[in-house]
């Protein structure tokens, strides 16, 4: 495995490319601005497309080359064009309602981060991986998979909903990039088709409840419950 034969210098690169990519999410979460979350998104989407490149160069897998191609163009322009275009028919600019502060939230994603790095390093000890970029990698699948969740139960509206789902994303196929490179092309071309239909979807959503209810916030949609 790739993993196992990095010298010094390209796990550093690694590691910094992680770090990146988990700075990126406090950002999206620790602003309530919604267009600072899909810049960060587009961002760590950039970052992730090179972390591909990196890989496929140092492991020799040429089909990483073209899932970096395509992690630029779907998720780090087509996709957040899309976000930017909803909110700008939505006319929501922020988060009105969120359940947490964002001093609070970041406190709280913190500690998520820490808890994903104890895990990691327990799987990787077990593993035989310790003291090795594996655990990094696994530290940022777990944390950027748990601030997603993060997002989705702390935030109201229906775009952040979106992001905290792409994010989910973001971090299994960062962790999938060190842990498992191979990744056949044709999985990537279905799993970013089907993020195109999940923002499709929640954007034609999104736009159906601004028309008829008035509102994308989960918060006033409380009575459509029960």
């Amino acid at each position: 495995m790739l993993i196992f034969h990095l010298d010094p210098l390209v796990a550093s690169w690694f590691s910094l490319l992680v770090i990146v990519a988990l700075t990126l999410s406090f950002v999206m979460l620790g602003s309530h601005w919604l267009k600072n979350h899909i810049w960060a998104f587009a961002a760590e989407s950039w970052v992730i497309a090179a972390l591909s490149i990196t890989v496929g160069a140092y492991g020799h897998y040429p089909q990483l080359y073209a899932i970096a191609g395509l992690t630029i163009v779907v998720r780090g322009l087509l996709l957040p064009r899309m976000l930017l275009r909803i909110v700008g028919d939505l006319s929501v600019e922020r988060e009105i309602h969120s359940r947490l502060s964002a001093a609070r939230s970041l406190v709280l994603g913190v500690a998520l981060v820490l808890f994903s790095y104890e895990v990691a390093a327990h799987l990787g000890g077990q593993l035989g991986l310790a003291d090795n970029i594996a655990v990094m990698a696994l530290m940022a699948m777990f944390g950027l998979k748990l601030i997603g969740f993060l997002m989705m139960m702390l935030r109201t509206e229906a775009v952040s909903h979106i992001l905290g789902l792409l994010l989910i994303e973001n971090g299994i196929f960062l962790g999938s990039q060190i842990l498992v490179p191979g990744m056949p092309l044709l999985l990537e071309l279905v799993i970013l088709f089907d993020l195109l239909l999940i923002v499709s979807t929640f954007g034609l959503l999104t736009r159906y409840l601004k028309t008829h209810v008035g509102s994308t916030s989960s918060r006033d949609l409380q009575r459509l419950v029960g």
